[in-house]
């Protein structure tokens, strides 16, 4: 039997929406506000899903305390009080918060082996919130 379990967190962070790859126009025109030069910041809501059997003998898909402490050690630790345009992980990609979906992702499938990442979930004001799943790689 699989279950799907699925956590919440918050965590605070600043960026600005910036591409080296367009001219100073571009960025304003495309990213509007949040290519203010000073960055702009955000109170995220992070929801990370896990999926896996209902292990028998604790009826459990993984032990909460196991993905609070993945998430918090190498997620929230990384990311809390940051400006994500400073992190090696935005070096080259700008810090949408579409592309911290994929690097959140990324992070798990590579670290957290108790259960199996699903997706993850950011909601980045009461308007808006992004998903992401796996699959193809988003374009860097």
């Amino acid at each position: 039997m699989k279950a799907h379990l699925t956590r919440r967190y918050h965590f605070s962070a600043s960026h600005r929406l910036h591409s080296a790859e367009m001219p100073a126009d571009e960025n304003v025109a495309v990213y509007g506000k949040c290519n203010n030069p000073y960055g702009h910041g955000h109170n995220y809501a992070l929801e990370v899903t896990v999926s896996g059997p209902v292990v028998k003998s604790t009826g459990m898909v993984c032990n909460l305390a196991d993905l609070d402490d993945f998430v918090q050690r190498e997620i929230l630790q990384r990311m809390d009080i940051q400006n994500l345009n400073m992190l090696p992980d935005f070096a080259a990609t700008v810090p949408t918060s579409e592309n911290l979906c994929v690097v959140i992702y990324e992070i798990l499938q590579r670290g957290f082996h108790h259960a199996h990442p699903e997706k993850v979930r950011l909601e980045e004001t009461m308007m808006n919130s992004f998903e992401y799943a796996g699959g193809k790689e988003v374009r860097r």
